[in-house]
């Protein structure tokens, strides 16, 4: 059936006469009354009956009717879709990020969200899965991992690799400690996929280092937990709690770091709305965590990029 005969169908019953239907559609009456015989062939059923010049609805018209309409106004709705999207428009975004990353920065933004923005969707996706297949499945993603060639991006923060000490310890009322000195506490890190993991132990092997000990745990709260029960320095990337003091970990006199990216599909349909998200998304973390993007930018400009090479977890 086609949705072409719907509409002449609900025109006719509408405007009242064919007459004023062919007017309404831009096509002549005659051409108009054989759609209608057509539709009623293709349905076997008699939709109208004469009353004078007008055409009547027989009591199985006015039941078809209720469907038509309902077929007409969801095209006609599929089309404004289709229109808006063709556009760039998003009614929904898929945002995707490592648990540390999702709980710590994405879910704080998404609770920013106004009605006017796309509705959010977020899910926690495995620690050390390339960017550029990650975009495949969802709108945009929020990760640690150095954004491949093959994907548009913006640089969102660098954010220090923390070591979390209780108020009582030596380090409390430090800004920073050198990775000589750290590796005097036993560390309580998390899995190797964690970014925070592989940076650490990228810093101890360069620099011929061993911590006095390790203690590993599933996450980061968990290690924060340890470390508030004098257990060790917690050697993370998250945000604070248990009344910790974060401590910044110094290697040959600057601070390590994991550079936070947002990453998309260059072709999607939606890529300028969400450039546009993750330049509100920079601007949050700015506000967050102090302004931390200026070694990262240098050379890079302010604009979404394209960058080079893949890697894991916040």
């Amino acid at each position: 059936m086609e949705h072409r005969l719907l509409t002449y169908f609900v025109a006719v019953v509408e405007e009242g006469t064919v007459s004023a239907a062919a007017t309404h559609l831009h096509i002549t009456q005659p051409a108009l009354s054989r759609q209608i015989k057509k539709l009623e062939a293709e349905l076997g059923l008699r939709l109208f009956q004469r009353s004078g010049v007008r055409l009547v609805l027989t009591s199985e018209g006015r039941e078809f009717l209720t469907v038509a309409k309902q077929i007409v106004q969801a095209h006609a709705q599929a089309e404004k879709i289709a229109e808006s999207l063709a556009a760039g428009a998003m009614r929904s975004i898929a945002i995707a990020a490592p648990r540390t990353t999702l709980i710590d920065v994405v879910a704080p933004f998404v609770a920013t969200f106004t009605p006017e923005d796309p509705a959010p969707y977020v899910s926690e996706v495995v620690a050390d899965a390339r960017q550029e297949t990650i975009t495949a499945d969802y709108d945009l993603v929020v990760a640690p991992q150095p954004p491949g060639d093959r994907v548009a991006s913006r640089p969102l923060a660098a954010l220090p690799v923390w070591a979390y000490v209780p108020e009582s310890h030596r380090w409390a009322g430090q800004e920073s400690v050198d990775i000589a000195e750290l590796c005097e506490e036993q560390l309580i890190v998390v899995p190797q996929e964690f970014k925070s993991r592989q940076i650490i132990e990228s810093a101890l092997h360069l620099a011929d280092l061993a911590p006095r000990g390790r203690v590993e745990v599933s996450h980061g709260r968990l290690a924060q937990a340890l470390a508030a029960a004098g257990r060790g320095a917690a050697v993370v990337t998250d945000d604070p709690y248990f009344q910790l003091r974060p401590v910044k970990i110094r290697v040959n006199g600057a601070p390590l770091r994991a550079h936070l990216h947002a990453a998309w599909r260059p072709e999607h349909h939606g890529a300028a709305s969400i450039s546009r998200l993750a330049q509100r998304l920079e601007a949050f973390c700015t506000a967050r965590y102090g302004h931390t993007l200026n070694k990262v930018r240098s050379g890079q400009g302010a604009s979404s990029r394209a960058a080079a090479s893949p890697g894991p977890r916040r």
